[in-house]
């Protein structure tokens, strides 16, 4: 009887149900015998044993369901190491809990920071499996993050709906895309929607750069112009602040957010109405795309694999068109971005897409 604990952590996205769909339907399929404990809310219910049984009946009708059937939470991991307002210490009571419920794997469902608490979890002693998920596309070791073409796909609708609207006015129109750190999902929907300027963190801008496009655009007889801007997009003057000078920069923002100074700039430059969409969580949310739930399934029961051969300690991930497994320790603290001289960035060029450098 293999005794399995599951959690979802950090921000939710489409496909996470799919994914734990794949991990018990695989074991299931096998003839293995298994208690499944679902813990709620992600590591708040490890540290505070808050869980329910799972049976065939919780993992049947969700593949198609986005969110995730046991809540996720933000447990960020610089506090871990610190007590609770109670006094609590979270790693020992996860610890706690595991052996409590004789657990034989913990799986774990999560992005960047979710990966560095599962690593640390590996490092006392628990089995782990997990399984990598995020809009962002930004966790290290695979090619790709479950949730990120559902992203795309829903951030693409958002600029094509756009494209209509921005025609019959003559406006500029910013579209800003979910990706703190990176532009992978920015990059993806812009190309796929023909956004004509994409802004990404990767990438600093720099305005006089972006309005020369615009102009050019204009020159052309084009009316209108759509940029998609990453939500993490930063122009070449603050990519040369120091992290101090730019967090306080950022505490005192006259904008609420870069998609709304990039608008204030573009107009003040050029006379031009601009209008700004912040499609914001939708694109989190909403039923997996095809992709995903393929995607998903199959990383889940390759997960399934892991665990009944007792291979623990492992990200299953995706390299050159092949599941893999990845050894926590590689993964955590790693931060996977978008190289600035790709051949997908020279294509965007080569397509007449300007990144405002």
């Amino acid at each position: 009887m293999r005794r399995i604990g599951i959690l979802t952590s950090g921000g939710d996205c489409q496909a996470l149900n799919a994914a734990m769909r794949g991990v018990v339907k695989s074991m299931a399929t096998s003839g293995e015998q298994m208690e499944v404990f679902g813990f709620l809310n992600g590591y708040r219910g490890l540290i505070y044993g808050d869980y329910r049984m799972l049976d065939g009946n919780d993992f049947s009708g969700i593949l198609t369901r986005g969110g995730t059937i046991l809540g996720s939470s933000r447990t960020p991991f610089k506090t871990i190491r610190e007590p609770d307002e109670n006094g609590l210490d979270k790693v020992e009571a996860m610890k706690h809990n595991y052996y409590k419920l004789n657990l034989d794997c913990l799986v774990i469902l999560g992005g960047n920071g979710t990966h560095k608490t599962a690593n640390l979890l590996r490092e006392e002693g628990l089995n782990i499996v997990t399984l990598p998920k995020t809009i962002d596309n930004d966790l290290w070791g695979t090619d790709m993050t479950f949730g990120f073409q559902s992203a795309v796909d829903i951030a693409t609708n958002v600029i094509d709906s756009i494209h209509t609207t921005a025609d019959s006015h003559g406006r500029v129109f910013i579209i800003e895309i979910m990706g703190h750190k990176v532009g992978f999902l920015t990059l993806n929907a812009g190309m796929a929607s023909g956004a004509d300027i994409i802004l990404i963190p990767e990438i600093p801008y720099d305005i006089d750069k972006v309005v020369e496009a615009i102009n050019k655009r204009k020159e052309r007889g084009s009316k209108f112009t759509i940029i998609a801007v990453a939500e993490g997009a930063i122009s070449k003057k603050d990519a040369k602040l120091s992290k101090k000078e730019y967090k306080k920069k950022l505490e005192n923002l006259v904008h609420p957010s870069v998609s709304y100074e990039v608008a204030a700039d573009i107009q003040k430059k050029t006379g031009q109405e601009v209008r700004v969409t912040v499609p914001g969580h939708m694109q989190r949310g909403g039923s997996p795309c095809a992709y995903d739930r393929v995607f998903a399934s199959r990383l889940g029961a390759e997960a399934g694999k892991l665990i009944l051969k007792g291979e623990y300690g492992f990200m299953v991930g995706y390299k050159d068109r092949e599941i893999v497994k990845v050894p926590l320790q590689d993964v955590a603290g790693k931060l996977k971005r978008l190289d600035p001289d790709a051949a997908i960035i020279k294509e965007a060029k080569m397509l007449g897409i300007s990144f405002g450098d």
